[in-house]
């Protein structure tokens, strides 16, 4: 077995994960980690993956690029060298959703507040919703000492830009 890195990017369709996921099925693969997100008209799918052992990275990544609706897509299969399982930096803590009018280093400010408490950002997740007239950014952080800190400074951060903020636990 084989671990690779699959990356694509394309115009949004209806169906792409669909599409996407069910060949990587029929081929073997076996997805770990993976993301899917629209980004402006566009839609980017991101997979560590297993694969048998007689499948090569460019055989992925030219069987993905030959489905129709990729036609025109940037397809990339390579070699995942690192730990495809997280070590504990990767174990999600809490959730923090921060909502409001978009701010230019808003997301900048935020994440210096989790480095500077030495949180790990697991995730995140930055979409504008104009007909709401939001920008919403989803963290899910692993903070190991000072929580409560860390997220104080946080809610503090988002209030000091007039935004509102909510904190889960995970």
């Amino acid at each position: 077995m084989s671990t690779v890195l699959i990356s694509l990017f394309c115009p949004d369709r209806t169906g792409l994960v669909a599409a996407i996921t069910g060949r990587l099925f029929e081929i073997g693969a076996n997805l770990g980690d993976t993301s899917f997100s629209m980004l402006g008209s566009g839609a980017e799918f991101t997979s560590v993956c297993v694969m048998p052992d007689d499948i090569a990275p460019a055989q992925v990544e030219a069987d993905l690029a030959s489905l129709p609706v990729l036609e025109g897509a940037r397809v990339s299969v390579q070699p995942f060298d690192l730990d495809a399982t997280h070590g504990p930096a990767g174990r999600i803590t809490h959730r923090v959703v921060v909502s409001g009018g978009d701010r230019p280093g808003l997301v900048a400010r935020l994440s210096e507040v989790f480095g500077e408490f030495k949180a790990n950002i697991v995730r995140m997740d930055c979409q504008r919703l104009p007909e709401q007239g939001l920008y919403v950014t989803r963290f899910s952080v692993s903070i190991s000492e000072r929580a409560a800190s860390c997220l104080a400074t946080v809610a503090n951060t988002a209030g000091e830009l007039n935004l509102s903020c909510h904190i889960e636990e995970a």
